[in-house]
């Protein structure tokens, strides 16, 4: 005899007003994906500095054009909050302190993955083509590459490539930007 557990889902208004009477504190690392709330890894150290590369390679690059919106939560809809390592933004004179950034306002979403690797690309980024994020990068330490998805559908991306140390490739947003990978991965 099988049990059927029934679950309950958050929506974004609840998972905020936990936030807000204690339940889910400041330092906790938590996001919420399809009214699940998810613990998040830990970071490690090549993890960080990968991290610390892209913010200061974006930054360099696109100066005032895009505002680099480091580990900070984005709002998918009414039941996922996540916080990708980096998400490349809509430039905003309020940097977005009246509400999260909604998929019309992101560029470009990334994932820098150790340990995580295989749920980003089986949970974030499909949750990222549903909502119709344009460009999103999954650096893959262990691989030491970076897979680049473009062209979202609502059953993912239709395009996929994968970049090696040695390789250049552009931003799809913006193409006078060239990033080698040896930038991101060294």
């Amino acid at each position: 005899m099988s049990v059927q557990l029934i679950k309950h889902k958050f929506t974004v208004d609840e998972y905020g007003k936990m936030a807000e009477v204690g339940v889910l504190k400041e330092g906790d690392r938590v996001e919420l994906i399809r009214g699940e709330i998810i613990e998040m890894s830990p970071i490690g150290t090549r993890h960080a500095a990968c991290v610390a590369r892209l913010i200061n390679l974006f930054m360099n690059r696109l100066g005032n054009r895009a505002i680099a919106w480091p580990q900070n939560p984005i709002q998918l809809g009414n039941n996922s909050q996540p916080q990708p390592d980096v998400t490349l933004l809509q430039p905003r004179d309020d940097f977005y302190a009246t509400q999260h950034p909604q998929p019309a306002d992101i560029f470009l979403l990334v994932e820098v993955a150790d340990t995580t690797l295989e749920g980003d690309r089986a949970i974030k980024i499909p949750l990222y083509a549903e909502h119709h994020i344009p460009e999103v990068w999954l650096v893959n330490l262990p691989e030491n590459c970076l897979e680049v998805y473009r062209q979202p559908t609502a059953t993912g991306y239709q395009i996929v490539s994968t970049f090696y140390p040695g390789d250049t490739l552009s931003l799809q947003t913006f193409p006078d930007i060239t990033i080698n990978v040896n930038q991101i991965l060294s």
